[in-house]
């Protein structure tokens, strides 16, 4: 099935059909990792590439650092400004939780702030009034409310995890630029055929110029169209339509503001949720919606509202999403990365993640296999259980939503089309006295860890309103709280602003 495998495990030439993000990201994952190995990768300047402003992860920052590429080699060419998380606005309606920030992690969590949210969050279940909202727990918000950048002083000797905000097309470019120099051979053209061997394997691709392009293995980084892995492969593709209503946006830039964010944001509208993402020169702006209660010039003159926009001469752009995911991402000689793999909507920016996650996981099994297929349906299971415990996390933040203006929001509420086990996290929050124990006694922990649910959930007020306790010493945690706070703030003076922070 693998052709003229080396000795060393790895193909001998390998041709990545697409560039885009994804498909450069292989192509320098592949190309520091798999240095004898030929690789050519063959993009079309007929088909567009998505180019908005995007947000990531703290797994953007673990592919740069498998490349060698320090922030400061990169950030400048993309306009990219530094991510401490996510704030998540109106996605609400109780009073005191309108609005939530998502922090990433950082060590100092687990030394006192993760054990005093959650003994707050029993204290709140139980009836005592006590503080469980999630922003007066964590040193990232603490950052994000005071503009202060992720990276500490030398002398703090906590780490703390971060994420980007940059111009898709321009780290696209960069990281074109950044595989050509490891030897990545960049071809024009567009596949106009793609051959098979007589076992159904992939043979070559046949380029509009008729340029044939033999290989051992191929990468599948062709966008929503899949042309490898599901037109030519025929991989079944399972939608998510039933689990997440979304399916379209619009997008549009706006002038970047004095002070420059270091998080972004995501406002819940009429029929979906707008995001703003700060770049340098600019903020990306988005709204993701479901065309089955809005269309899209309802869409756009809601956006331009939102924006105080609507007299403005600036252009928007429409996008259709394909929400979902492939039941084999390695199928016989080809692996899918990026929009040909998959997509859940950009609620939680995983996109990068999990094509990083999957490139980089493939290449330890298709090593550990010694260059055959042996480990392809234990690999396919690991990244749909990805793919699908990303689902399960957006797919909460509808489902516990805490609005009811809109056929839509209600609807979402209302969805019972989730998964066991999202129900059985749900049971866990509304019933357990152990909430991250129990995340883990039941084998609960996947894509997120009990503290991203803890704050999605707190955030948004899901607490239980009846059976209001007052026998509670209220002094000792007052004691507390004001401990906490001062040790956040203490932590806080070993970071710059952010502004400083990207000067160097």
């Amino acid at each position: 099935m693998l052709n003229n495998v080396n000795n060393d495990s790895k193909p001998k030439k390998l041709v990545i059909v697409g560039g885009g993000t994804a498909g450069w990201m292989a192509a320098n994952l592949l190309a520091t990792q798999w240095k004898d190995t030929e690789i050519i990768l063959v993009e079309s300047q007929e088909i567009g590439i998505i180019g908005v402003g995007e947000g990531s992860t703290p797994h953007l920052k673990l592919f740069f650092d498998a490349i060698g590429v320090a922030d400061a080699d990169w950030m400048p060419e993309c306009n990219a400004t530094y991510k401490n998380g996510i704030t998540f606005d109106k996605w609400s309606t109780i009073e005191g939780f309108e609005s939530y920030f998502h922090p990433f992690a950082a060590q100092t969590d687990d030394i006192f702030t993760v054990p005093h949210f959650f003994n707050n969050i029993y204290a709140r279940m139980q009836g005592y009034q006590v503080d469980a909202h999630p922003d007066d727990y964590f040193l990232e918000s603490y950052l994000s409310k005071n503009n202060l950048g992720p990276i500490p002083d030398e002398c703090f000797p906590f780490g703390i995890a971060y994420g980007y905000h940059f111009d898709s097309a321009l780290l696209g470019q960069f990281l074109s630029k950044n595989a050509q120099k490891h030897g990545v051979k960049r071809i024009v053209g567009t596949v106009n055929e793609v051959l098979m061997h007589n076992d159904g394997s992939l043979n070559a691709v046949k380029l509009n110029d008729n340029t044939l392009l033999t290989a051992d293995f191929f990468i599948d980084c062709s966008g929503f169209r899949s042309l490898l892995m599901q037109s030519t492969l025929k991989v079944n593709y399972q939608s998510f339509k039933d689990n997440l209503y979304n399916d379209s946006a619009v997008v549009m830039p706006s002038e970047i503001s004095q002070t420059l964010p270091v998080e972004t944001k995501s406002t819940a509208l009429s029929n979906g949720w707008a995001w703003q993402i700060p770049l340098r020169n600019r903020f990306g702006n988005g709204y993701v919606y479901s065309s089955d209660y809005i269309n899209s010039e309802q869409a756009e003159v809601e956006l331009r509202q939102h924006l105080g926009l609507l007299d403005s001469d600036i252009q928007a752009r429409h996008l259709q999403m394909k929400v979902g995911r492939v039941e084999k991402h390695w199928h016989k000689n080809c692996l899918a990365v990026g929009l040909s793999q998959g997509f859940i909507e950009p609620l939680e920016a995983t996109a990068i993640a999990l094509s990083f996650n999957t490139i980089a996981q493939f290449m330890q099994y298709f090593h550990e296999g010694k260059g055959t297929n042996k480990f392809e349906a234990a690999f396919n299971q690991d990244i749909n259980a990805r793919f699908d415990g990303i689902r399960d996390y957006v797919v909460c933040h509808y489902k516990t939503n805490q609005r009811n203006d809109t056929a839509y929001w209600r609807d979402n509420a209302a969805n019972n089309h989730i998964s066991e086990t999202l129900k059985r996290i749900l049971h866990l929050w509304q019933n357990s006295q152990n909430f991250a124990g129990d995340m883990h006694k039941y084998n609960l922990i996947g894509s997120y860890q009990p503290k991203s649910w803890a704050c999605m959930l707190a955030g948004y007020g899901v607490f239980p309103t009846d059976n209001v306790k007052q026998s509670f010493d209220y002094s000792a945690y007052h004691q507390e709280k004001v401990a906490l706070k001062d040790f956040i703030r203490r932590c806080g003076l070993n970071f710059k602003k952010h502004h400083e922070l990207l000067k160097n």
